[in-house]
This record gives structure tokens, C-alpha cells and sequence, in this order.
């Protein structure tokens, strides 16, 4: 594509799409495109390197790869989101190939249903979902005459693979039978390594760019029983060398979505990023030129299709060095292509690879080999892990052509210095990293596989917090939860419950057998009001008042402790009613520490159809509760004389006799004047109100 020649607006003229940037961001995402797991690598052979602390109790020989969180309490909001793991199988075959038919070191990877890896001396080696391997395609010698295979594609169907080389040729195999189908020399100069290669939707058209910096499209023909390749030049690298490109690929749900007629293709050159259609006929929809920024970083490219204002659309995310920008892009009635700008997101370190896991998470690597877990609706880092020890294969020899003399501009040499493009490649809501030895997955934890994580650790009360917040509906990169909310709630629900008996169990089992009570006592403070806060939340007092209760009861602190912590509930109206065991318990507890004051503000709290009138009010009395004693026979029996009588009975004698009133008896007084003028106002005592029906015969009686 030549700028004069194909005179390129900047987006639709006159706005630049610098001016789009600075619009409003009204985006809203009301649900999340998930992608389905490809690889299920709990049923392979697979070993998992845990992503947790270096603590962690079940880390064994993982604890290399450490978490460096963001914010200290990274982990308990989210625990540990993503799960890293040696796909041991096509490792040990990728050490075994070198050795036993040298195949060369691993150069590239694409990953479909079938996961490709080629190799330094030309191979390519198929592998399936469960890690055989399936085909060897080429041969040593066509590598000593193509050079590694320096890129790699896999069509939709994952019939076909397209193989680019370091000297620039591309050969096209058959993966059902192993065939080689096509050997293409010319479709580009010659002299000139294969950076990319990538199949569109449209299986007779895929994109490639070279070393030189142009990109060509490559058209798929059988004629008369004879494959062919047509090739066309979109960009040419004299105007400005491509590194980066990306067609957009839309899910079978989504291949009837109105903009994959236009075949998009994201270009990034080393001053500037492209969107062309290639259908029905080349037009250039949008360009943006960088600015000024380190000519070292690596420009990157990524599309996903995402839930925006209820409507579906791709949005291509791009970036070079520390800011990622973010492009909506929508067709309108008319046909046209209008580009919007989202928020971007300003990072602290450089990137070198760019990710979508889903439509609302992408998994960052940056330049020192740590991968960050982004929810891209909040921007909030979710997780950080070094893979250091992946030591992820690089492609900077190809970006300097080294196997055609190093004919490239010092410009993309440099940017080939931080290039490993073709060594992650993504697929099914999973991210395959080749290492110089090795292949490993990453993908999402399941929100179920996240909770337990933290229970190995036997973190449990960080446990019961994350799933809490899948329970509200607040947690981010969420997995494995289908159905509408109220099922959703149902099943984390059942979890929390299991984790709460399980807590309970585990805390009367730790219990320090000797030492101080104070000992006992903080262990028990520690994590009981914990307990009974999440079976609240779940609105489960059942469980808390039979289950829970009865474990607690085991232990006279425990159970001390528990209904103590039921206190700064009960007087928050959070807990009403509770069952009449418990309920003598507590009058029990109160009363044996001393503890009325507080015993009577609850009382004036509670349901008293759980309570044992005639126990409370005589308690009451002997113990001076006053305000309680008024409020049972209030509220329990509708009664708003006997209280006003039986204080009445105890200040009578001594007024009538002329003698003065003891410090008790005028608090009695005191009580009995505030308690005639609220019943006078139709008031309760100490609060609320009298049914409007017995109003006016208390005001009489009164």
C-alpha cells in the first residue's frame, strides 16, 4: 500500500484518530465472551507450576515461578488467577526430536485443536489434545536448503499449515494425511526471512510479512487439479517496514457477524498502525501514526470480539512500549467502518507480548519475562508471575535475517532484539509459551480451582472472601460459572457452605490444648465471628444455629466466644430471631460474665418469639434490665400496664411514707415518667411504636 498512490486518509476525515482518543469512553460490558478450554490438561500428562507464594504448602519443586503481586492484597481479593503448567509430553518429545532425528532447536508454535511447533532445521512436529505426536512433516534436508521454520499458522478447520522460513520460502501441508501440498519461492523478494504468516477466515487467503518489511497476500487456487498461489503486495516495506500483523478471526458463533465481509487486517509498521479490508476490495479504514517512543520496543497487535452497549464487536487492542490502546471497531447502516476509542492503559514496564484470554481479561508479558493479568474493564492488575525459567525462545535472528546476510534496516534489527512473536500463540481461552526446551500452557483457573487453591494453603478465611465475591458478582477473570444468577449463586453458595463446616472443624481441631485462656480466646476471636458473618451474608442461620452451634458447643470458649460474637449483630438488626437454645445460652453467658448492660441492649433487639418470656422477665427483674423487662412485656404480650405497675409498686411505699427514694429506686422513677410519656405519645418504650389499635386503650389505662 502506498500512501500517494492509494491516498490513505487519516480514519474518516476530517477527524484524525488522535481526536477519536480523546472521546468520551461510554463503554459498559453487560457479559463476557468466554472461550472454551482446548487443551484439558488435568486429564494429560501435565505438571503444573503452582503460581502462589513460595509458602505455599503444596509448591514442591514449582517455586521458581513466584508471584510478585502489585498490591499486598492482591492475592486475597482474587487468590491466585492463572495456572502455568509443563506440557510434559510435547516437551520431552521437542528434547527427543533434537536428539534423535536433529530436528534442531524449537523456533515457533501455533496452537488449534492440533498444537504445531517447528523447528531450526526445518521440521514442523504435530502434536494432539492429549500430547502424542502425530506427524514429522519436512525433512533435515529441505531445512539445510529453507532454513528454521520462522512462522507458523494453522487454518480454522485445522486441515491445513502454513510453514515460513528463514529464507523466505512457505510451504503449505495437508494435517489430516501429512501431505505437503504446496512449495511457494515467489511470493515475495527473495533474500528475505518469513516474520509472520497468518491464515484470514477465509481459507484460500492468508497474509505474510517479511523481513523487508512488506507484507503480501497470498490467494489459495485449484485449477484443473493444480494448486497454485497468487500472491499480492499490500505494503510495500520501502514506505515504511510492517513487523506486526493481524487479521481479525471471528468464532463460528460469530461468522455471520456484518464486519467479517470486510476480511479486517491490523498492520503496526515502525511508525504507524493500519486496519485494511481486503474484501470485497482493498480499502484502507483507518491509520495512526505513533509519536515518539523507544525504538526498541515491540509493536503489538491483538483483536477479540467484546460485549459493548449490547452489541458485539471486535476490538483491537495495540500497543508499543507502556501504553496499551484500545479501538472499538463498529459498521454502520451505510456500509462504513467507524473506529472509537476506549480507555487506554498506561503500564510501568514494557511489553513484548499482548494476549487476550476472554473478552474481558489479557495476560501481559513484558520485557523482563513476567506475565500480568489485566482485567481490562477496571484495569486492575489481577496477578503477576515470572516465567523466567519457560526461557521463551526469542525470533530476533529472523528479524535480522541472519540466514539470507543479515539484509534488514537497523531499525527492525533492533526491534527484533525483544521479537517473540511466533513463540505464544493462543487458542480456546489458553496461551501457549515455547521455550527453548519445552512447551507451556497458561489459562484461567475455573472459579472453583481459585477458592480451593487458597484452601490447600488452608487460607480459608481468603477463601471464604473470594468466593464471596463471585457470589456478588464483583470478581474478575471469573470461569467455570454458566446459568443465570440465581443458579450461580446456588452452586458457590453449596461451596461456601462446605468450606464454612470445614472451618469450623479445623478450628475446634487446632485449638491450643495448653497455655492461657487468652490463648484459646484469640483463637476462637480469630475466626468464629468469621464463620458466623458468611452464614449471615448467606442468610443460612439454620446452619449457623444447628450445624455450626452444635460443633461450637464442643468447646465452652468456642462456644463462649460465639455467642458473644452475635452481639454487634443483634443490635444492627442483622439478626432478628434465633432459636430458643440459643437464646438461653446467651441470657446464660451474659448473665454468669457479668455482662448485663450489653444482655439488655439485646434483649430490646430481638424477636421474642424466641425467647422464654417468663425466664427473660424474671431475669430482667432480679437484674434491674428495666428497659428489657418493659420491652418483653411490650412487644411479647402486648402488655404496656404490668411494667408501669410493678415499678410503681416499688416507689409507692416509700413516697407515701414520706422517705426519700434509694439511688435505685429513682432511676425506677425516672424510668417510669419517660416510659407514661411515650406510652401518652403513643411511643413504645424504649422504641418503636404502640399498635395503632391499642392506642387508645393504653392512653386510658395509662
Amino acid at each position: 500500500i502506498d500512501d500517494k498512490e492509494f491516498d490513505i486518509p487519516q480514519v474518516d476525515t476530517p477527524p484524525t484518530l488522535e481526536s477519536i482518543l480523546n472521546e468520551t469512553d461510554d463503554e459498559e460490558e453487560s457479559f463476557i465472551l468466554e472461550d472454551p478450554f482446548l487443551l484439558n490438561i488435568d486429564n494429560t500428562d501435565t505438571h503444573s507450576y503452582d503460581t502462589s507464594s513460595v509458602a505455599s504448602s503444596d509448591s514442591g519443586d514449582r517455586t521458581h515461578l513466584k508471584r510478585k503481586k502489585k498490591l499486598p492484597d492482591s492475592l486475597s481479593l482474587h487468590g491466585s488467577v492463572i495456572r502455568l503448567s509443563l506440557l510434559k509430553g510435547i516437551s520431552a518429545q521437542i528434547v527427543s526430536a533434537a536428539d534423535k532425528v536433529d530436528a534442531g532447536l524449537p523456533t515457533a508454535i501455533a496452537a488449534s485443536n492440533l498444537i504445531a511447533v517447528g523447528t531450526s532445521h526445518g521440521l514442523a512436529l504435530i502434536f494432539d489434545q492429549n500430547q502424542a505426536l502425530r506427524l514429522c512433516l519436512g525433512s533435515t534436508a529441505v531445512g539445510a536448503q529453507y532454513g528454521a521454520i520462522s512462522a507458523l499458522s494453522i487454518n480454522n478447520d485445522c486441515s491445513r499449515l502454513l510453514c515460513g522460513f528463514a529464507k523466505g520460502q512457505i510451504t503449505m501441508w495437508d494435517l489430516a494425511s501429512g501431505k505437503l501440498l504446496r512449495s511457494i519461492t515467489d511470493a515475495h523478494p527473495p533474500g528475505t526471512a518469513i516474520l509472520h504468516i497468518k491464515f484470514t477466515d477465509d481459507p484460500t487467503l492468508a497474509i505474510c510479512n517479511d523481513s523487508g518489511g512488506s507484507v503480501f497476500e497470498l490467494s489459495f487456487k485449484r485449477v484443473m487439479g493444480v494448486r497454485t498461489c497468487e500472491s499480492r503486495c499490500l505494503f510495500s516495506g520501502s514506505k515504511g517496514e510492517v513487523c506486526c500483523i493481524e487479521p481479525l478471526h471471528a468464532k463460528v458463533e460469530l461468522r455471520d457477524h456484518p464486519i467479517t465481509q470486510y476480511s479486517l487486517l491490523a498492520m503496526a509498521s515502525l511508525t504507524k498502525i493500519l486496519v485494511i479490508g481486503l474484501k470485497p476490495s482493498l480499502k484502507v479504514w483507518m491509520t495512526f501514526p505513533y509519536g515518539r517512543m523507544d525504538p526498541s520496543s515491540v509493536p503489538l497487535l491483538a483483536w477479540h470480539f467484546v460485549a459493548v452497549q449490547n452489541s458485539v464487536n471486535p476490538m483491537l487492542a495495540f500497543c508499543r512500549g507502556d501504553v496499551v490502546h484500545f479501538l472499538l471497531v463498529k459498521r454502520d447502516d451505510t456500509g462504513a467502518i467507524h473506529v472509537t476509542k476506549q480507555r487506554q492503559l498506561h503500564l510501568h514496564y514494557d511489553l513484548i507480548n499482548f494476549t487476550w484470554i476472554n473478552s474481558r481479561t489479557a495476560v501481559l508479558l513484558d520485557s523482563v519475562e513476567k506475565l500480568h493479568v489485566i482485567d481490562r474493564q477496571t484495569q486492575e492488575e489481577l496477578e503477576t508471575v515470572e516465567i523466567s525459567e519457560v526461557q521463551l525462545v526469542y525470533n530476533s535472528s529472523h528479524f535480522k535475517s541472519l540466514a539470507t546476510g543479515g539484509n534488514v534496516s537497523e531499525a527492525l534489527a533492533l526491534v527484533g532484539e525483544k521479537a517473540c512473536y511466533q513463540s505464544i500463540s493462543s487458542c480456546g481461552g489458553q496461551i501457549f509459551y515455547l521455550g527453548t526446551k519445552s512447551v507451556h500452557v497458561m489459562t484461567l483457573r475455573s472459579w472453583r480451582e481459585r477458592v480451593d487453591h487458597l484452601l490447600k494453603q488452608e487460607r480459608l478465611t481468603d477463601a471464604l472472601a473470594l468466593a464471596w465475591s463471585f457470589y456478588e458478582g464483583k470478581a474478575k477473570a471469573v470461569v467455570g460459572l454458566s446459568g443465570d444468577t440465581s443458579k450461580r449463586k446456588a452452586v458457590i453458595a453449596d461451596r461456601m457452605v462446605e468450606i464454612l463446616l470445614h472451618y469450623a472443624d479445623r478450628t475446634l481441631k487446632k485449638c491450643p490444648d495448653q497455655g492461657k485462656i487468652q490463648v484459646m480466646e484469640q483463637h476462637f476471636q480469630d475466626v468464629v465471628p468469621v464463620i458466623v458473618d458468611y452464614c449471615l451474608l448467606l442468610q443460612r442461620t439454620d446452619l449457623l444455629f444447628n450445624q455450626i452451634y452444635d460443633k461450637m458447643s464442643e468447646n465452652s470458649v468456642a462456644k463462649g466466644i460465639f455467642l458473644e460474637c452475635l452481639e454487634p449483630y443483634i443490635l444492627s438488626d442483622k439478626l432478628m430471631g434465633i432459636t430458643a437454645q440459643v437464646m438461653k445460652d446467651l441470657l446464660l453467658h451474659f448473665q454468669d460474665k457479668n455482662r448485663l448492660e450489653n444482655l439488655e441492649a439485646c434483649i430490646v433487639h430481638m424477636d421474642i418469639t424466641s425467647l422464654d418470656i417468663q425466664q427473660v422477665v424474671l431475669l430482667c427483674w432480679e437484674n434491674h434490665l428495666y428497659d428489657a423487662m418493659i420491652y418483653v412485656y411490650n412487644s411479647g404480650m402486648n402488655d404496656f400496664i404490668s411494667p408501669m405497675e410493678k415499678l410503681f409498686k416499688v416507689i409507692a411505699p416509700p413516697l407515701s411514707a414520706g422517705k426519700s427514694l434509694t439511688d435505685e429506686q429513682v432511676v425506677m422513677g425516672n424510668k417510669l415518667l419517660v416510659y407514661i410519656s411515650c406510652c401518652l405519645a403513643g411511643r413504645a418504650y424504649p422504641l418503636g411504636d404502640i399498635p395503632e389499635d391499642l392506642v387508645p386503650l393504653v392512653k386510658n389505662q395509662v
